[in-house]
């Protein structure tokens, strides 16, 4: 579990600077690791929208994998973040490579306290809470062939009208 202070503006901080939080209401919450995994994907997923694209949560591949993140830019571009929620979660699941075929970029998004000088050095990083994000590191770009992209796209579409509808 991870200890995060907070004070009255809303956002969750680290730190102990008495100066930061003289004068302000102080709360200490315990965040364990699904509320780790919601914050991060809910402040990745804002970064999406931010930057231009269209996220879907928990999307499923053509090879098994499900991506924690997929979102398509305004000129048909797919990026893929996979959500790591702390250190166990990253060294126990290496299968991120799985998901370099089927997106153009392809991100790590992490929550601030994560230790990010493990993460390998290829995939972008997003540093993330539940209010929103930052890239911290540009993912390196490889254009998907078109007939993939077109397969992706129309899946990514399709899902996206069912989830819409409430279905599946």
């Amino acid at each position: 579990m991870v200890q995060y202070t907070g004070v009255g503006n809303g956002r969750l901080t680290r730190g102990t600077d008495p100066e930061h939080h003289r004068a302000m209401e102080t709360i200490v919450l315990t965040v364990n690791r699904p509320q780790i995994t919601l914050a991060v994907t809910r402040g990745a997923a804002r970064l999406f929208v931010d930057l231009g694209f269209s996220p879907l949560l928990e999307v499923g591949l053509p090879n098994g994998r499900r991506a924690d993140i997929m979102a398509i830019g305004r000129k048909g571009e797919i990026v893929i973040a996979e959500v790591k929620s702390g250190l166990e979660d990253f060294r126990t699941d290496q299968k991120w490579g799985e998901y370099l075929p089927f997106c153009d970029a392809f991100f790590f998004a992490v929550a601030p306290e994560f230790p990010d000088q493990i993460l390998p050095a290829e995939p972008g990083l997003i540093v993330a809470d539940g209010f929103g994000g930052e890239v911290v590191r540009e993912a390196p770009q490889s254009a998907l062939a078109g007939a993939r992209r077109k397969a992706l796209t129309i899946a990514f579409a399709r899902l996206a009208a069912l989830r819409a509808l409430g279905v599946g």
